[in-house]
């Protein structure tokens, strides 16, 4: 880890080997931008993952004093992440070939049968696979409450880009099945609804932050 920082900003830890850190200027960019926000708050970080993202870079971490930033909180917001562990000790590599299939010698498996990227399920899934909604949910959930039924063709769905299934052997010397889904589109929509009122009122009120940053606050 190695820190800087420029006049007029706030100090900026970096995880990334300096060496490696410039390599990307776009994301320097989004970092220092962050660095130079009236409400950011002690430091910036910005983590070992680090690429451009919408106005902040991903794996960027920031406190924010009074307001929220839609797009820092981000797109990927609800996104899911789950590891389960199986009852098997071992699993042999012809195993994990029929498991995940899609193979000219494996038809079938997870590759043929969980839709990924903008794909999605034809039909609706079962609902009640999907978390339970108190009542009050649809007065303050506008979003979720409009993308719901969509949301439905998402279940057991998968993202793109690093996004992924693995099978894993754990240290307690189980198998683990690892699950990185994404939000499946509905944390994009969520992010860019409170984004879009964001822009709104920081054009409103004539805020010090510029535009082109991607970064208007509530």
């Amino acid at each position: 880890m190695f820190t800087y920082k420029k006049e007029n900003q706030l100090p900026i830890k970096s995880w990334i080997p300096e060496k490696d850190y410039y390599a990307d200027g776009k994301m320097v960019e989004q970092v220092e931008n962050l660095a130079q926000l009236p409400f950011a708050f002690h430091h910036i970080s910005q983590m070992s993952d680090g690429h451009v993202g919408y106005g902040m870079p991903i794996g960027g971490v920031m406190a924010a004093k009074g307001v929220v930033v839609p797009n820092a909180v981000g797109v990927d917001i609800g996104c899911g992440m789950c590891a389960v562990r199986t009852s098997l000790t071992e699993i042999d590599t012809e195993t994990i070939k029929k498991i995940f299939g899609g193979s000219k010698d494996y038809h079938g498996g997870i590759r043929s049968c969980i839709p990924v990227g903008f794909n999605h399920h034809s039909k609706r899934q079962d609902e009640s696979l999907m978390p339970e909604r108190p009542d009050w949910w649809a007065d303050d959930f506008y979003t979720v409450q409009k993308e719901y039924q969509s949301a439905l063709t998402q279940i057991g769905t998968l993202g793109g880009g690093n996004h992924f299934i693995e099978i894993q052997k754990g240290s307690d010397g189980h198998i683990w099945i690892m699950v990185h889904s994404g939000s499946r589109n509905l944390g994009f929509k969520v992010a860019k609804h409170y984004n879009e009122i964001a822009i709104k009122i920081n054009e409103k009120y004539f805020s010090q932050v510029p535009k082109e940053w991607e970064l208007a606050f509530l």
